[in-house]
């Protein structure tokens, strides 16, 4: 897994590209490829936490203009293993008592 983590701006650029970049998180979502994404409290910034191996991140990464938009910055990409986690699409169940 990868955590994306952003930093924001209020760049008028960054806010209009938001809404797209949204709707490709939704489907990366569906696909089980994004487990979860979103924005600080005070919008400085964003994590995301990807189920994907650091080439298909970049891919996607390419795909998405946001992530080269004026007022957002990459600011961190970092292997993670979680110890406690939502289930994952394809993981199955726990183990058998």
């Amino acid at each position: 897994m990868l955590i994306l983590e952003l930093s924001f701006t209020d760049s008028p650029e960054r806010l209009a590209a938001r809404p797209a970049h949204r709707e490709r998180l939704l489907q990366l979502h569906a696909e089980g490829t994004l487990l979860a994404a979103g924005p600080w409290a005070d919008d400085s910034g964003a994590v995301l936490i990807f189920n994907a191996e650091r080439p298909e991140l970049e891919a996607l990464m390419a795909d998405d203009p946001y992530y080269r938009t004026p007022g957002v910055r990459i600011t961190g990409i970092r292997d993670w293993t979680p110890v406690v986690a939502p289930a994952m699409p394809g993981a199955g169940g726990p183990p058998a008592r």
